[in-house]
Parts: C-alpha cells; structure tokens; sequence
C-alpha cells in the first residue's frame, strides 16, 4: 500500500543551491545577521560575509585551477565556520564536493579520492600528513591541497583558503549555468552491505528541495528572530533574539551537512560551531549562547540521561532537540526529560535521500515516543516484504506491499531521492528501480497516525554513532592478517556506548596455535578509521556459518553474540 505524506506537497523550485540560498527573494533576515559563529573563539560569519567568501572562493577556483563545470573538490576536516564559504564557492563554480570523514586512514581517503576523482583537496592543518599522503597515493599535487582554519602552513607549501580568494584576478568570472536535476552538488560516501564506500550522487534539486521539506518538519518554528513556537514550549529569551543551534555533529556526514551547514542560511538560525563533541564544552556553550536547538546521536543523549556533571549546567534554553543517525530508545528519551525538561524528537533518513524522509514534530513530540515521525512532504513510501538478497537477484525482485501496522522494507519515492552511486551501475540498480523508488534496507512499520518505527536492517551495514561500518570491508582487512583464514563481521548493541559496536569472528589457519588478539586488534587499529575500529571484540571460532552459495549467515552469529550476552547474565 503507497502512503503519501499528510503535509501538503510543496512546490519545489527547480534552481541550483547558491541560487536558492543566496538570490531569494523573500529573505528576511538582513545580510548582517550573524549564521556561523565558532564555539571556541567567537569567531562570526554573518550572512553576507558567506556570501561574498563563497563567491571569491569560486572565483580563486576558476582563475587559479582552471575549475570547470562538474570538478571535484574533496573536503577532509573536522567542523569548521570557513566550511561553509569553501562549499558554497564550489558549487557557485560548477564543481561538486565531496565530504570525507577526517579520521580516515591514507588508504581510505585516498579510495575516495580515487573513485570521486577529486581535483583538489580542503583539510585542515593537523590533518595535512594523511592528506599529502592520500593525494600522492592518487596523483593529486601538493599545490591542490588547500588549508583551512586558524592555522597556515608557514612553509608556504600549501595555500590558505583565504589566499584562493584572490579578487584581483578572479572578477571576470561569473556562475556556473547549472542543470540542478542533473547535476550533482555533493558525492557523499556511503558504506554499502558489499566491498568499499560508494559515491552517492546527490543533485542541486535533491538538496534544496531536503531543505524545503525541513522547514515544514520543524512547523517554522526555527526562526532568526525568534517568532515561533507551539503548545507550551516557551519562545527564545527576548535578550537573546533568535533561536540558536549548537552545531555538534560533523559537517562531512550527511546529516550535519544538511541540517547544520545549508539550512542555516535559509532559516536564518544562529550556528554555534563546535569542531567535536564533548559534553562539558557543549553544557557551557548551550549555558554561554543560551542554546535553544541542538541535533544529536544517541550517545550524546546517554550523556543527557547519565553524565554526572550535566547537571552543573542550566541548559534550560533548549527549547527542543532532535536525534538522528541511529535509532534512539524510548527509555532514554523519557529519562532525559524527567532528568533535564529537555524534549528530544526523532528523525529518519539516509545518504540516498539527502538525506532526511521522516521528522518528528515539535506539537507532537511526546506522542509515540520512540517513533521517527511523519514522512516529510512530497514523498510517498511503501513497506514491502524483505527481500533476501541471498536468495536471487535484487533487481529483478518485485516486493509484496504490506499493510498499515505491517513490518517490512521500507521503501520511498520523491525529490530528495538521489540518482544512483557514482561509477556504479550495478549497486544502484540493486536499490534503485527504474520508476523511482528507493528500496532503504530498513525494516518497521507506520503506525495509525502514520509515524514510522524503525526496527531492523535488511542491510548487513552496522551503524556505529551514527556512522556507517561496511562488514565486508573490515572482514577485507582481517584476512589480510598472518594465520586468518576467514572472519566476519557484525555489528553488536553496547548499552554503554547506545549503539552498535563491530565483532569479529574468526577462524584461524591452526586451532592449536592461538592467535594473538590483542596483536590482531593493534594491527587492525591501525588501519582503519576510529569508528570502525573493533569494539566488541574478537571472538575465535572453528568455521563461519555460511549458506549453500557461500554467503555469511550473519544471523547465526548475531544469535551466538545473544547466547553469550544472556549467559554471561545468567552468571552474575
């Protein structure tokens, strides 16, 4: 059964980014009115000054990199206020940027290089070593690495962002004419269930209309000048103006990109940056900014609901906050509430959709609690029968749709629907029907109000924070290791950390000759990001459970990790 969205469908205008977010007409917050301010230092971009960094960054690029219309620019940096400028110059030029998670090894950042063949790369000087690495493992040169940040590089090797800007050279240069439904604005990367990150291909179209849908989600109520609100959640401090976000989340994922990097310019919203998450910085600066809305994963709000040093701070300027990347249990959210008065809803969505297709509401956030919300406007979605892929080929498959109340896949159709991965027919064709619609590998079931609970995964993907962990990608690096024979991986809940955590299991060369795990675990430690690092464990198993065509039955693992989780129970 199709269900459409109970938001009346918006009319989406069919312009690229820069244009919708810098040529509106119907703007009302003045170009003075401060967007991006660094949590640390004050720093302050007002809107104008975005603006103009953005146009000058575009035009450096033209005049200095002879940019041309569809170029690759690479972005490998923790949360930066000149994030912002270095994005929205690209895009002004016609290139497409690529956001890399920073705590990536030289050899997955330089997949990423390779596979979005990035013309140049923007990192920040503590990263500069693997980015100089990565680029020289893929041909990129030294004076294509670009710096942002406080800090410069004092050899003069590398050029500053700000020295790209170079007006003198650059003002004959006008925009790019885009094509916003054909061409791609960002190629973000997204761990499939097989093999390494693909690039998803998201256009200008995919993400001004994502940006559209957002403010109907938040009913308005995120505004520059603090004029809305619902039922009893009280307005801003009328000494602080507006609503402020705390921007904790990092600007290379999807989700932050969206929500803390783009839509700020278009709501007018106040963003306080924070480079990384740490909850004594975040309660000062929700207390110092008078913080009225933050998005968070769950883990931080297991700091919300446990951390002893929360309460130290009035964080009673939260007017709401929204959780997002994971799912998040409703237990936590009320003991959040009781503990703090902090409301928290959720949202749902992924890279593929730009990424967000579900939102709770503010007027309803206490009801079902637990729940993703509404889908978002101008899209429909069906849940149908889980297709094993195990079974046969995904692309020919044609899903039983299910019932109101049914558990199944949940599938969608709409503008924030991306085009297919970059480079790679064959995943795309195995998600991506030719009508449109999305197959998301998650599994739940919209309830009578039409809110949607996730419940499980098709995908094999673990999600660890929010952040995507491929098992086939890490079981890739464990058989590289002396004595490992074969392995899998899967992903394990860790109610300490509230996410999913990476197991191995692996099968040894000779069972009579132990492996050393503590070895095995530095060894691997080494050569992957932080987030995919493997902790749950190792365990030592006699073979991997596989079925008839040789694919890992993860299920049998996932239900020996849960015999041993019960009998460790069982004996304390």
């Amino acid at each position: 059964m199709v269900t459409k969205s109970r938001h009346s469908d918006l009319d989406l205008p069919s312009v690229d980014i820069f244009t919708f977010l810098f040529k509106r007409t119907n703007r009302k917050f003045p170009d003075s009115h401060p967007i991006f301010r660094d949590g640390l230092t004050d720093k302050t971009y007002t809107f104008g000054d975005v603006q103009q960094f953005a146009e000058d960054f575009g035009k450096g690029l033209r005049s200095q990199y002879d940019w041309q219309k569809g170029d690759v620019l690479a972005i490998s940096s923790l949360s930066d206020i000149d994030m912002p400028p270095i994005i929205f110059g690209t895009l002004w030029a016609g290139g497409t940027v690529s956001t890399a998670n920073p705590g990536y090894t030289v050899r997955e950042i330089s997949h990423q290089l390779q596979d979005s063949g990035a013309k140049c790369v923007v990192t920040h000087y503590s990263n500069i070593e693997t980015v100089k690495e990565a680029c020289g493992t893929v041909g990129i040169a030294d004076d294509h690495i670009i710096i942002l940040g406080d800090k410069k590089d004092s050899t003069g090797r590398f050029k500053h962002w700000t020295s790209v800007c170079d007006l003198g050279k650059a003002t004959r240069f006008a925009a790019q004419k885009l094509d916003p439904k054909n061409d791609a604005a960002f190629l973000v990367y997204s761990s499939g269930t097989t093999g390494k990150p693909k690039g998803v291909k998201l256009s200008h179209y995919n993400i001004t209309s994502n940006v559209l849908q957002l403010q109907v989600a938040e009913r308005f109520n995120l505004t520059w000048d603090g004029s809305q609100t619902t039922r009893d959640i009280p307005l801003p401090e009328p000494r602080t103006g507006g609503d402020k976000i705390l921007a904790c989340l990092p600007f290379f994922h999807i989700y932050g990109l969206n929500v803390l990097a783009l839509s700020p310019l278009y709501s007018g919203v106040t963003t306080i940056v924070l480079s990384r998450f740490d909850v004594d910085t975040w309660c000062q600066l929700v207390q110092k900014h008078k913080i009225t809305y933050s998005y968070v994963v769950p883990p931080i709000v297991l700091y919300l609901a446990k951390h002893p040093t929360v309460s130290s701070y009035d964080l009673s300027s939260l007017r709401m906050t929204q959780s997002g990347a994971a799912p998040l249990t409703r237990e936590l959210i009320e003991q959040v509430y009781k503990r703090l008065g902090i409301r928290i809803k959720q949202g749902y969505g992924l890279s593929e959709t730009s990424p967000c297709l579900y939102q709770g509401a503010w007027d309803s956030w206490d009801v079902d609690i637990g729940t993703c919300g509404a889908l978002l406007p101008n899209l429909m979605v069906k849940i149908c029968e889980p297709f094993d892929n195990s079974s046969g080929d995904a692309a020919a498959a044609i899903p039983r749709e299910l019932g109101l109340g049914e558990t199944g896949e949940l599938h969608v159709k709409g503008p924030n629907v991306f085009e297919g991965y970059h480079g790679n027919p064959k995943a795309t064709a195995e998600c991506l029907s030719s009508d449109g619609w999305f197959r998301t590998g998650d599994v739940g079931y919209i309830n009578e109000r039409g809110n949607l609970f996730i419940t499980d995964r098709v995908k094999e993907l673990i999600k660890y924070k929010g952040f995507q962990v491929p098992p086939a990608e890490l079981e890739g690096y464990l058989v590289d290791f002396p004595g490992v024979v074969d392995c899998a991986v899967i992903g394990i809940y860790n109610k300490e950390l509230a996410t999913e955590v990476p197991r191995a299991y692996v099968v040894t060369e000779n069972p009579l000759k132990p492996l050393d795990i503590q070895e095995l675990q530095r060894w691997f430690s080494s050569r992957v990001a932080n987030h995919k690092k493997l902790r749950g464990g190792i365990r030592l198993v006699e073979q991997i459970p596989k079925n008839s065509s040789g694919k890992i039955l993860r299920k049998d693992l996932k239900a020996m990790a849960l015999a041993e989780s019960e009998a460790i129970l069982a004996r304390l």
